[in-house]
């Protein structure tokens, strides 16, 4: 597909949109999710190493994000208002690198260069070194306070822009989530909205028998959120809670997305060891046969 337009300034909330025109946004969406997918478990077969599980998780969600919702210019990447993506578990970088070579921020091909010697594409993403990368990340737990420090520069500078962040349910089990969560709170801040990939595994288990994070939407609630649950491969409920969460005022949105850990692959789907570990090469083959169909 040609994303090379998908640079998004403006854009229709799908409630508002025709059948049809619903029906193209959607089926893109769809197909972007695939190629991400696709070159996720291709690069990590190539770099025999990094993290396939929570990626596919998060797919659904990050596509929407940068193929309709987030507002950026790949050929300005440093453009003052354009919304900002902190990738808070920066494990799943893959995930984020993929999302980039599809928007064209550098070309597909330097995917296979994920963790090589002098690629700019490291096994945790680097902001200097990366096009369209927001944030140094690596370190659990940290994204959300980062988010909230841009999100008070935004308001001083009155920029329109929007900061989204992608956290993981294993590190919300770090207190710093909860201070960053009280504090976006307590300064009202609506140009902020987490996506919380909530997929119930991290690298030791289920969270539930590690460090249980439930109830998660009571806690959020509680804290001052505004609180969306979706399934988080659900397309179009993704588009109208990103749609929804613009229209909040007065205090800081999370969606809370229901997802399946190595979602799209079925040998991945709901399995810990997935967590960090790369598809040897017969392993490949059935991955990328079962997302072409």
């Amino acid at each position: 597909m040609e994303n090379s337009e998908l640079v998004m300034e403006k854009k229709i909330p799908i409630a508002q949109m025709e059948p049809a025109e619903r029906k193209i946004l959607l089926a893109r969406l769809a197909e972007a999710a695939r190629q991400i997918r696709v070159d996720i478990v291709t690069m990590i077969h190539a770099a025999k190493s990094g993290h396939p599980g929570g990626s596919l998780s998060a797919t659904d969600l990050v596509a929407v994000l940068y193929f309709h919702q987030l507002r950026h210019r790949v050929e300005q990447p440093d453009w003052p208002d354009r919304d900002r993506f902190i990738l808070s578990k920066g494990h799943v970088c893959p995930l984020l690198y993929a999302a980039l070579a599809e928007s064209k921020y550098f070309p597909r091909e330097e995917l296979l260069t994920l963790r090589k010697t002098g690629s700019r594409l490291q096994g945790h993403p680097h902001r200097l070194k990366t096009p369209g990368v927001e944030m140094t990340s690596g370190s659990l737990g940290q994204g959300l306070s980062i988010s909230n420090g841009l999100a008070l520069a935004l308001r001083l500078d009155h920029s329109p822009a929007r900061v989204y962040c992608l956290i993981g349910d294993g590190e919300s089990q770090e207190g710093q989530i909860w201070e960053a969560a009280m504090s976006a709170a307590h300064y009202k801040l609506d140009n902020v909205c987490a996506l919380y990939d909530y997929n119930h595994l991290q690298i030791d288990g289920f969270v539930e028998d590690v460090m249980d994070v439930a109830p998660v939407a009571d806690k959020w609630r509680a804290f001052g959120w505004h609180v969306i649950e979706v399934d988080g491969h659900d397309l179009a409920s993704i588009v109208e809670a990103y749609d929804q969460a613009e229209t909040i005022k007065g205090k800081p949105t999370l969606i809370l997305a229901h997802t399946v850990k190595g979602k799209g692959v079925s040998f991945m789907e709901n399995i810990a060891s997935w967590h960090g570990t790369a598809p040897n090469d017969e392993q490949l083959k059935q991955a990328l046969k079962e997302l072409e169909e």
